[in-house]
């Protein structure tokens, strides 16, 4: 199982554990945990609503690809360490990280 923080659009911080064997994203991981992200398209990098920022841990997760970048820079608020959670891969990377849900993509 691999550990790691969320903070909500509050402040709020609360620690998920997620196994690291299925190939799940973190974006589905979000969502199963009821976590209000839209993720509207269902993890193709298409339309940014499973926007979070990597407060913690970054480095591990490697360059956005470029399908994510065009995505991101689309957003009225885009930040050096945001990410699409549906880009993300549940595993030894996420190890410890923090992300934050951003507040204008939630529901």
């Amino acid at each position: 199982m691999i550990k790691f923080t969320v903070e909500d659009q509050d402040g709020n911080r609360q620690e998920v554990e997620a196994p690291a064997d299925m190939g799940l994203s973190l974006m589905e991981v979000l969502k199963a945990s009821e976590y209000p992200i839209l993720a509207t398209c269902g993890g193709m990098a298409l339309c940014a609503t499973c926007h979070i920022e990597v407060l913690e841990g970054q480095d591990g997760l490697g360059d956005a690809t470029d399908a994510e970048l065009d995505q991101l820079e689309n957003l009225p608020e885009y930040f050096p360490t945001s990410r699409l959670a549906c880009q993300i891969r549940i595993g030894d990377i996420l190890e410890g990280a923090v992300i934050k849900l951003r507040g204008e993509d939630v529901v």
